[in-house]
């Protein structure tokens, strides 16, 4: 009994210190750019390369060209967009053809994906393959369409098989077992939302919405939400821009609000019910159960008056802070950020060359 009891008390002295031990070890850091905000910057033939800037959270620390700084190494024109998973970054750089995966959090090079793509746009990543759009070479035609979905093993890196899609397949994302693509490149029949089973990798339904379909995002009742931006009036044949919902049980438009000829929004993001799009360098803020848009703005934008044409190229929200990109081509950009109680500006810091996306890292 003195024997048992004795072990009893070993193990249980064993179980405590064990614990205590991993509540007391502080958790170390993954890397430099841990716990910060990520801009990716298209850059310009003229005026620099592609590149990724670090801003810390709390907006004190900002380092450029990071990518360049770690890998000693230049991304090339155009940084196109970044997709992520636990613990990889993936880089698209379109006219290069070119995924660069990067640590996300200490920006080390791990392996580059250079076959398989043509012209790459947007990816999302479903376990261990990674889901790329690409517009191939014939998106300008409104008659040609060899646009297709990569499909990358990212255990290889290798693209193992594609999806053909219609013109100009843009954003994309999965949602219970679909993939669902915007398709806004070309100038024909860019009015589709794609939607791709998962698992058997086919196309099962297009649905046809107002013309410039862009950003795509999933709302809290499970309802994608679909930005249109319609065509502008200089193509010579204006349309109506909206913002739709198209029920992901079904697969059907659920609602539509069109904007009024002429207007024309070209940036959203949702923040849980609510959506913020923009038109010109003005916000606008609308519940995505409305079933009319705002009247007033929301937010103004200020865009630099000197040093080449400047435009409000990007946006993001994120714990009641709102982040605006004002975007030049020919210099450094910068990122504005403004509390969304109180829509009062509290920070101006440098932004990349042609700056375009906001990433939470």
């Amino acid at each position: 009994m003195k024997i048992n009891k004795l072990l009893s008390i070993l193990a249980l002295s064993a179980i405590i210190f064990t614990s205590c031990s991993k509540e007391d070890s502080p958790l170390l850091p993954k890397g430099d750019y841990e716990n910060g905000i990520l801009i990716s910057g298209e850059g310009s033939p003229s005026a620099g390369t592609g590149s990724v800037s670090y801003v810390s959270n709390d907006l004190t620390t900002t380092e450029n060209l990071i990518y360049k700084k770690v890998n000693s190494e230049e991304l090339s024109t155009f940084l196109q967009s970044m997709a992520f998973d636990d613990n990889r970054a993936f880089i698209i750089v379109d006219n290069q053809n070119t995924i660069s995966v990067v640590n996300r959090y200490t920006f080390k090079k791990e392996s580059a994906i250079t076959t398989g793509l043509e012209v790459p746009r947007f990816m999302t990543v479903v376990g261990n393959k990674g889901y790329v759009t690409n517009w191939g070479s014939g998106s300008f035609s409104d008659n040609v369409s060899d646009d297709f979905i990569s499909i990358v093993n990212l255990e290889t890196y290798e693209v193992e098989s594609k999806i053909d899609v219609a013109v100009g397949p843009e954003r994309i994302l999965a949602h219970d077992g679909k993939l669902y693509v915007s398709h806004k490149g070309g100038f024909g029949t860019n009015n589709k939302i794609s939607i791709i089973d998962i698992a058997t990798s086919k196309v099962v339904k297009e649905i046809t919405v107002n013309d410039i379909p862009d950003e795509i995002f999933i709302d809290n009742n499970n309802f994608l939400v679909v930005l249109c931006e319609g065509k502008a009036a200089w193509t010579g044949n204006e349309t109506l821009a909206s913002i739709t919902r198209i029920n992901t049980t079904n697969n059907t438009i659920e609602s539509k609000i069109e904007f009024a000829n002429g207007i024309h929004p070209s940036l959203m993001v949702l923040d849980n019910t609510t959506a913020y799009y923009s038109v010109g360098n003005s916000v606008y803020k609308i519940n995505i159960s409305d079933i009319k848009l705002p009247t007033t703005e929301f937010l103004t934008i200020s865009l630099f008056t000197t040093g080449g044409f400047a435009s409000f190229y990007g946006m993001a929200v994120k714990d009641d802070k709102f982040y605006a990109l004002n975007t030049r081509f020919s210099d450094i950009s910068e990122l504005q950020v403004f509390n969304l109680s109180d829509k009062k500006q509290i920070k101006t810091v440098e932004a990349p060359i042609g700056a375009s996306k906001i990433y939470f890292n």
